[in-house]
């Protein structure tokens, strides 16, 4: 079983996975817009633009999303996309680049469970956790 994050937005998911295929480094292996699909008949014109689906593929692991219809999107609450590293320098790096003009709700530190450890919600409204490196402890 695998779990995978999909993500909603109000129009911004096409530059939200452009920015994360570059932060990540990953592949973007299939995008849609509403007018690509076989429902493009049902859209509204001005909303044949968006994204029905989206899927990153960073390794094995997958992260989806879409535009929501604008009478349904709602900001993200409630939960947060974590991710794990080994290296807390990439902690950091990944930190730097997903709170680039977004905000910050706990810097990236030391805490007692990792070496490095921040939330932050990104420019385009999904909140983060970024655990970089096992706390180590010393015998």
């Amino acid at each position: 079983m695998k779990f995978n994050p999909y993500l909603f937005f109000n129009g911004e998911c096409r530059a939200a996975f452009e920015f994360y295929r570059d932060v990540f480094s990953g592949r973007i292996a299939m995008m849609m817009t509403a007018g690509e699909s076989p429902m493009k008949d049902q859209i509204p014109p001005d909303q044949r633009d968006t994204i029905m689906h989206v899927r990153l593929e960073v390794g094995e692991q997958v992260l989806m999303g879409s535009d929501a219809p604008p009478e349904r999107w709602q900001k993200p609450q409630g939960l947060a996309v974590t991710i794990n590293v080994d290296d807390p320098v990439e902690a950091e790096r990944l930190f730097a680049r997903l709170s680039e003009d977004g905000s910050i709700g706990m810097p990236i530190q030391e805490t007692f469970y990792a070496q490095r450890f921040g939330m932050c919600i990104d420019r385009f409204g999904t909140p983060w956790m970024i655990n970089g490196g096992p706390k180590q402890t010393g015998a």
